[in-house]
């Protein structure tokens, strides 16, 4: 496992580098680089952002909730709002993690 010090890294990680849905204790991205999908970490990063996408289904159904709900004051539209952004940026990490083990199409790596 591999900790990159740039936030900024988790749009790039490079080849053969997995980022996981956890990042380091001062807040930074973590990678992996394995060619083995099912070794622990790899399972474990899998039922990670399992986790992490049912929660996020849990939280958009919360915020359409709240969203409906006219009487919904300033305090519950912030905690909702926070929750939801979390649940975003879950989505967003899973989605750049799992774009980046794309395989790359020969003609674009031609161009590049």
């Amino acid at each position: 496992m591999t900790n990159q010090s740039n936030p900024d890294d988790t749009r790039c990680p490079g080849p053969g580098l997995r980022l996981l849905p956890w990042e380091t204790p001062a807040g930074n991205p973590c990678y992996l680089s394995t060619d083995d999908s099912g070794g622990y970490l790899s399972r474990k990063a899998d039922e990670m952002e399992a986790d992490q996408m049912c929660d996020g289904a849990a939280v958009f159904a919360e915020a359409e909730e709240v969203l409906d709900d006219p009487t919904a004051g300033p305090l519950t539209l912030r905690v909702t709002l926070k929750q939801t952004t979390r649940a975003l940026g879950d989505m967003l990490r899973i989605a750049t993690s799992r774009g980046g083990r794309l395989p790359v199409p020969d003609d674009l790596e031609a161009e590049g």
